[in-house]
């Protein structure tokens, strides 16, 4: 179906790994530690996609949309540093490789694909992580949340990654999650692939989308 493509842009969490456990106690610890009751994994799976700081957001307000105005500032800035030190010392614990996504990330290299990362996730995460998978030599980029002024949707990163492999974006695929995956494909003129089995934040987005619900099936669209 996708044909002439060269590079291939996959989110992280929700895509390439389930990070939605780990997650979830980095930010029950940090709740806990103000006093706060804490919230169910499912609950934040939901939360999941835009980066950690509206991660922390949407917990201390306990929903998913909020407003600024009902956060304080100084208490923002401690729950974050609390949220991203927890996080940072149990990075790998109970966060998983979804089932074939190093084979098939193995064999997609090997075909000839340039494989990148664009992620909300802080920058500074990404590396220990793909190299604890030890997926990291598949990659030849990657950018976080912080590599770019604007986080998905907006399709900055996305346009970013493709300057900087030297790709026009008609070349390009991305494969994710959540809408804010496909929206910022969409600006950015990228080719999607949605999978099913993520933290996709709204369910209606998979309808007129080309969707897998095994990260191998990717290999069927790009072969």
């Amino acid at each position: 179906m996708f044909k002439n493509k060269k590079l291939i842009i996959f989110d992280l969490d929700g895509t390439l790994i389930d990070s939605a456990k780990s997650l979830a106690k980095a930010l029950n610890f940090m709740l806990n530690s103000l006093g706060r009751t804490d919230f169910s994994e499912d609950t934040v799976r939901t939360w999941i996609g835009n980066g950690a700081q509206i991660l922390v957001k949407r917990a201390l307000t306990g929903k998913k949309d909020f407003n600024d105005e009902e956060i304080d500032d100084e208490l923002f800035k401690k729950a974050l540093d609390i949220f991203l030190d927890y996080y940072a010392q149990n990075l790998t614990k109970e966060t998983s490789l979804y089932p074939k996504v190093k084979e098939s990330l193995e064999t997609l290299k090997n075909s000839g694909y340039r494989l990148a990362i664009a992620t909300n996730k802080p920058t500074k995460f990404i590396k220990p992580i793909l190299e604890f998978f030890e997926i990291k030599e598949l990659f030849e980029l990657y950018l976080g949340g912080d590599s770019v002024s604007k986080k998905k949707p907006d399709p900055q990163m996305l346009i970013e990654v493709c300057k900087k492999a030297g790709i026009n974006p008609d070349f390009a695929v991305m494969v994710g999650d959540s809408k804010n995956d496909s929206i910022a494909a969409e600006k950015a003129g990228i080719d999607f692939i949605a999978v099913t089995y993520g933290y996709k934040d709204n369910a209606n987005f998979l309808e007129t989308k080309v969707t897998v619900d095994d990260f191998e099936k990717i290999l069927d669209y790009l072969r």
